[in-house]
């Protein structure tokens, strides 16, 4: 069975940081670009970050710009997200995906094989 599986999240202060990692089990993603996305409680899932498959290209929410960097592993299997200057805002469970498409996609519906996700909590 094909699973991402997301590590790193937790609980940190506002201004701190984290770093997420996403890594697959069952099978390599290395041809695909993938993403980031994290779900408030009561709210829909939202894109954070996208990186191409050979990681010449990278796309970011506005709200996470300057402040949030995503990269891949020397086999680029493995997707991080080093997150810095967190708000309480980013406060979410934070979810890896596979977008398979063309170019790079903020569409939650364009991508597949989802993590289960990991919990991060910025307390102001």
């Amino acid at each position: 069975q094909v699973q991402l599986v997301e590590s790193g999240g937790g609980l940190v202060q506002a201004g701190g940081s984290l770093r997420l990692s996403c890594a697959p089990s069952g099978r390599t993603f290395s041809s695909y670009a993938m993403g980031w996305f994290r779900q408030a409680p009561g709210k829909e899932r939202d894109f954070v970050a996208a990186i191409s498959r050979s990681s010449s290209s990278t796309l970011y929410a506005d709200s996470v710009k300057g402040r949030f960097t995503i990269s891949r592993g020397n086999a680029k299997n493995t997707v991080y997200l080093q997150m810095n200057s967190l708000k309480p805002e980013d406060t979410s469970v934070y979810y890896c995906a596979v977008y398979r498409g063309p170019n790079l996609s903020s569409t939650v519906a364009e991508y597949d094989y989802w993590g289960q996700g990991t919990q991060v909590t910025v307390s102001s």
